[in-house]
């Protein structure tokens, strides 16, 4: 099996940051990880870490994200936390829902510990706008509601939000191998399908499926 070209799509970290605002080049730091390692299908280990930023977090994060600054004060430092991540996320490849958000905090963080990711990125959210056109929007918890995922309705955490992001994967992956006869689902074409033009989806499903 090539490592790269037929890497499947079922064995993957899926990870979500809590961060302490919208962007690393401004100075924001990730608060939180959750991640989840699926593999062949099956969630086999998880990874939750508060991590403290080194400075207060504002009001607005702390209500949306359910973290307080007490909560972080005893946590320890992000690059201890991301240390240890990158451990945990060896060389797999990764997903997570919104990953242009995720995958630069992670590169950030891994940036300030002279560490590197060697797994590429897929973006469950735009696999999601191409395989679900007529949902009403494609924010994770709307694409739980559209697909009858099971949840227990917490949302903003890391470690849920990977959960239910790995859980809206799989869900996707078993439709394209029952509906679409695309089987076995490699990686490569979940980030292809990611980039293709929503009009030309089934093309690409009509071909995949020879």
């Amino acid at each position: 099996m090539d490592a790269q070209t037929d890497r499947p799509a079922d064995t993957v970290v899926v990870l979500d940051f809590e961060t302490t605002g919208l962007s690393p080049n401004q100075g924001d730091r990730a608060i939180e990880i959750g991640a989840v390692l699926v593999e062949q299908g099956k969630v086999v280990a998880r990874f939750q870490e508060l991590m403290n930023p080194g400075f207060r977090i504002s009001s607005f994060i702390a209500s949306y994200t359910g973290i307080t600054n007490s909560m972080l004060r005893n946590a320890p430092p992000c690059g201890e936390v991301m240390d240890r991540f990158a451990d945990f996320i060896g060389d797999h490849a990764l997903v997570a829902h919104n990953a242009s958000f995720d995958s630069r905090f992670l590169d950030a963080e891994l940036q300030q510990i002279g560490r590197t990711r060697s797994g590429a990125f897929a973006c469950s959210m735009l696999v999601a706008r191409r395989l679900y056109q007529t949902a009403p929007n494609h924010k994770l918890g709307s694409l739980v509601e559209f697909k009858r995922i099971p949840t227990d309705g917490v949302f903003h955490r890391a470690l849920a939000d990977s959960e239910m992001t790995a859980k809206l994967w799989l869900v996707m992956l078993e439709e394209l191998r029952g509906e679409h006869g695309i089987d076995p689902v490699s990686f490569p074409f979940m980030q292809k399908l990611s980039r293709t033009a929503k009009g030309a989806v089934p093309r690409l499903l009509e071909r995949a499926a020879r």
